[in-house]
């Protein structure tokens, strides 16, 4: 890809009082001074200092379009690692349209999303691991997603990498110098220390590759299902959640046809809940329909609330509980919530609570939806299981898929080159298995990388950035 050109895009979105233009690229200045006119007569852009503020006009010929601030970059020291400039307008569409117009009249070129980020890459400013990180950090509408996207974008997980690129460097360059000398029969890579580095290795991408999950819900936010049957309160417990009337409720069963759901953040972490329609035989066509989404919400949450009642029997429930398991996948999470407690004594809650025998990854907890009772404490259940804790003792946190696979195809690289090891495998497929390693750690940080897949990442980014 040529980045011979000079780049314009808006970098604010939408109307607002103050609004910026981008501008990168060699002749990023030059264009700029094309139609700035500096409130100090005879002052010239391309002779000013860089990292200074100048104000003055944009202009159409002799028409002024807007009074400005001009902010002035040189390279390398930009966020591109190019000349740039930044256009402090006032936040009229017609004055950003307007200026875009003229920059490109002068000789910019319209940006294409991501693309100044791609190019701060191309030039050093930022491996890609840290590229994508502007995105996410953009993206972000939580505490937690915020917090994981900083770190990565001020390079926590790529130090971590290219620590144990560097060692494994070490090792791949001594075996293959000794395919170079393979006819001597030496040896200058200590194989036991190889096994040692390689375990040690292991084990960290294992600690990353484990922080996935809770990198995902950090950056994505919770999924939480609310099924039950019919008028067991499913409504009712979204609207004591959410402290608003955000869902109908009625005594008449099968109100719920479609599934309605909204979002809170707790400690950070979005929590997406789902109130469902009840689970039931049904001859009606548009219920049944109904029905059938509740399942597909089922499979795309992780964490689904069970609701019954207090009052049922607990071979009742207990049915219910092994229904639902047979429609979770591996990962999901069941909290059984046994509504309408302020109807039961609370004697008879604790006997049903022990008479139901979980799972490692299920919960009991008695509520009452209608009066609002302990929905603070179905709240701190989730947490629970999302385990917000285990930030606060990992340093690195993962929640880019590519980055996940990448890690996987590096940790069987390095399971194959272990067993070679044992096995005494021959130098040069041993070799073969480490720069597999090698390859697929570089593919994070775009140290290995293609123009399709950068294309592929830096297509999400949103314009002026």
């Amino acid at each position: 890809m040529s980045f011979d050109s000079t780049i314009c895009a808006l970098a604010t979105p939408g109307h607002g009082a103050i609004a910026v233009i981008r501008v990168s690229g060699p002749d990023a200045i030059g264009i700029t001074q094309g139609i700035f006119q500096s409130a100090t007569p005879g002052k010239q852009l391309v002779e000013q200092a860089p990292n200074t503020i100048h104000f003055g006009t944009i202009r159409d010929g002799e028409e002024i379009i807007d009074e400005v601030l001009v902010s002035l970059f040189k390279a390398p020291h930009s966020y591109s690692g190019e000349d740039s400039v930044e256009i402090s307008c006032h936040g009229s569409p017609y004055i950003q349209q307007k200026i875009l117009e003229l920059l490109i009249s002068h000789g910019a070129e319209p940006a294409r999303p991501g693309e100044f980020t791609q190019r701060a890459f191309l030039n050093g400013k930022m491996d890609l691991s840290q590229a994508e990180a502007v995105a996410d950090l953009i993206a972000a509408e939580s505490e937690g997603a915020h917090r994981v996207a900083l770190q990565q974008l001020r390079g926590g997980f790529s130090d971590r990498l290219k620590s144990l690129r560097e060692q494994l460097l070490h090792f791949i360059s001594l075996i293959e110098l000794e395919l170079d000398f393979s006819e001597e029969d030496v040896e200058f890579a200590d194989r036991s220390k190889l096994v040692s580095l390689l375990n040690q290795i292991s084990a960290l991408i294992r600690e990353l590759i484990n922080s996935f999950q809770l990198g995902n819900v950090l950056k994505n936010g919770v999924p939480v299902a609310i099924i039950g049957r019919p008028n067991v309160g499913k409504s009712t417990l979204l609207n004591a959640i959410l402290k608003e009337e955000r869902a109908i409720v009625s005594d008449i069963e099968g109100t719920t046809r479609d599934s309605i759901e909204d979002t809170i953040n707790l400690e950070g972490i979005n929590f997406r809940f789902i109130d469902t329609a009840g689970i039931r035989e049904t001859a009606d066509t548009i219920e049944n329909l109904g029905i059938r989404r509740t399942y597909q919400k089922i499979e795309q949450a992780s964490i689904v609330l069970l609701l019954t009642e207090a009052e049922d029997d607990s071979g009742v429930i207990k049915q219910s509980i092994e229904a639902i398991r047979q429609q979770l996948a591996g990962g999901k999470q069941l909290v059984v919530v046994l509504n309408t407690s302020d109807r039961v004594p609370e004697k008879r809650q604790v006997e049903l609570q022990q008479n139901i025998t979980l799972d490692e990854n299920e919960r009991i907890i008695s509520i009452s939806a209608e009066q609002g009772k302990n929905i603070d404490g179905l709240l701190k259940v989730l947490l629970e299981l999302v385990n917000l804790g285990s930030i606060k003792h990992q340093d690195v946190i993962i929640s880019n898929i590519r980055h996940y696979n990448a890690l996987k195809s590096a940790s069987e690289g390095l399971q194959r080159a272990s067993e070679g090891l044992m096995s005494d495998l021959p130098t040069d497929l041993l070799a073969q298995d480490i720069r597999e390693v090698l390859h697929f750690l570089g593919e994070i940080t775009g140290e290995v990388t293609t123009d399709e897949v950068l294309g592929n990442i830096f297509k999400n980014f949103c314009i002026g950035k």
